[in-house]
């Protein structure tokens, strides 16, 4: 055998392994997103970001990225762009490497703006919500009262996620426009421990919705 055949033969050998292991990454990433979902793209914070610091477009830059994850395991109220945090400040810090959530950033407030009163011992707390659409049929429904519902996900195979009223009897201070992946950002008058609720939600519920009530 001449040194250009067996250079033939290894040349196809190379093109057959290449082949044989695209042929499996695809295998796999198609398994993947039959099991968990399509890849969905999430906000991932890649340096500690710490609370109160204003995040303008170069600590945007810096501080927070995209990855793409399975849907399965993207929080509720994860942020899908870094663009959409520019202008807020966290309410608490982002470790590094944790999802960048909708619940922890907040707009700063211009110095002596006036606080609206929303009652004692709350104060306004934004949550991503789902289906809120429906609260709008009604004309505004920024005033009105609300429980706020967690659905969960299902802790194993066969079993269904628990759902409860997780803050109930609270004032929807505002409502804003639905987001492309159906979610809406929802101002509420929380209490503390309200509100550590439903942040501690939003990372592992499958959805929180504001369930209208009849008196309010």
């Amino acid at each position: 055998m001449t040194r250009r055949s067996r250079a033939a033969i290894f040349a196809l050998g190379a093109l057959a392994c290449a082949a044989l292991a695209a042929s499996l990454a695809d295998g796999y990433r198609h398994r993947v997103s039959d099991q968990y979902g399509p890849l969905r793209s999430v906000a991932v914070a890649v340096r500690d970001v710490p609370a109160g610091e204003l995040l303008g477009p170069q600590q945007v830059h810096e501080s927070i990225a995209v990855r793409r994850i399975p849907a399965r395991f993207v929080p509720s109220g994860a942020l899908a762009r870094p663009a959409d945090a520019v202008g807020r400040a966290p309410a608490a810090p982002i470790p590094v490497g944790a999802y960048v959530l909708v619940a922890q950033l907040q707009v700063p407030q211009p110095a002596g703006a006036a606080t609206p009163h929303i009652g004692e011992g709350r104060q306004p707390v934004q949550i991503a919500v789902t289906g809120a659409d429906a609260l709008t049929l009604d004309g505004s429904p920024e005033g009105r009262m609300v429980d706020v519902v967690v659905s969960e996900e299902p802790k194993g195979i066969g079993s269904k996620g628990r759902t409860y009223v997780a803050a109930p009897e609270v004032r929807l201070l505002a409502l804003g426009e639905p987001g492309p992946e159906g979610g809406t950002n929802a101002t509420l008058a929380l209490t503390r421990e309200q509100a550590l609720t439903l942040i501690g939600a939003e990372g592992s519920a499958r959805e929180i919705r504001l369930l209208p009530r009849a008196d309010g």
